[in-house]
């Protein structure tokens, strides 16, 4: 962890812009450096190193695969997601549903999209859509451990709402702890005209992963643009359609 000094900026990344990964089952948009796709300028912000905005057909996902000295926080935006892992831990991840698996001295997990309906004795399948988060730790080799928890109720009140954090401020506030005291995500659920304020922080990232709205200063962000604060925050955040915003608030820089 580390806090240089820093120049106030605002640099907008649109959706476009961001690596693909395009293999059949899978339709996956990486923030940052990830897997083949490198970019020596472009590995992180702050504490965010993976920012993966992932659509998996019905019957597919992740098999089986290993994480040491990682958060990853998983955000469901349509769908359901099986998650099992190597302590035992399994579940279905779904829209309002907070998940945390810290992958310590090492962890094996799968996720898969098992989604199925019945509609007029047809059966129905849907692909899933979520994002995934993995932040640095602010230790390494902790033990492997795995949190969730439904937060959809305080999504309806349109603010921001803490998902994750591992910040003395949230202590007993947020839906779920992670393990890195400098780091927090927020969501919020807009509809048109609500609007929310950016904490300020050394490092913030927005993410929108649906819908449109309008940055205080920088104008229009649509479905899958992304922003990058440093030594700034405090704008407003507005729905011009149903939205939904992803905020990390970051005291540190993984490097």
């Amino acid at each position: 962890m580390s806090t240089p000094t820093l120049t106030p900026r605002v640099d907008v990344r649109r959706a476009d812009e961001r690596f693909s990964t395009q293999i059949g089952w899978l339709d996956s948009k990486h923030s940052f450096s990830f897997g083949h796709h490198y970019d020596h300028d472009n590995q992180h912000h702050g504490l965010l190193l993976v920012n993966n905005d992932d659509i998996v057909t019905p019957g597919f996902g992740f098999e089986t695969h290993p994480h040491r000295d990682m958060e990853i926080v998983t955000w469901v935006m349509q769908g359901s997601l099986v998650h099992q892992d190597s302590t035992g831990h399994n579940g279905v991840i779904y829209p309002g549903l907070a998940q945390r698996m810290s992958a310590g001295t090492g962890i094996l997990h799968s996720e898969k999209n098992d989604s199925w309906r019945l509609q007029g004795g047809d059966e129905h399948r849907d692909p899933v859509h979520f994002v995934q988060m993995w932040v640095v730790p602010d230790e390494g080799g902790i033990t492997p451990g795995y949190e969730q928890l439904e937060i959809d109720d305080a999504l309806l009140t349109g603010g921001l709402v803490p998902v994750a954090s591992g910040m003395a401020k949230h202590h007993g506030a947020a839906a779920i702890s992670i393990h890195n005291r400098y780091a927090a995500l927020y969501a919020a659920r807009l509809q048109p005209g609500q609007s929310v304020e950016l904490p300020e922080a050394p490092f913030l990232h927005l993410f929108v992963p649906r819908g449109t709205v309008t940055l205080e200063g920088a104008g229009e962000l649509r479905t899958g643009d992304a922003v990058r604060f440093t030594a700034t925050g405090g704008q407003r955040i507005t729905a011009t359609e149903a939205a939904e915003v992803l905020v990390w608030e970051m005291h540190a820089t993984a490097a």
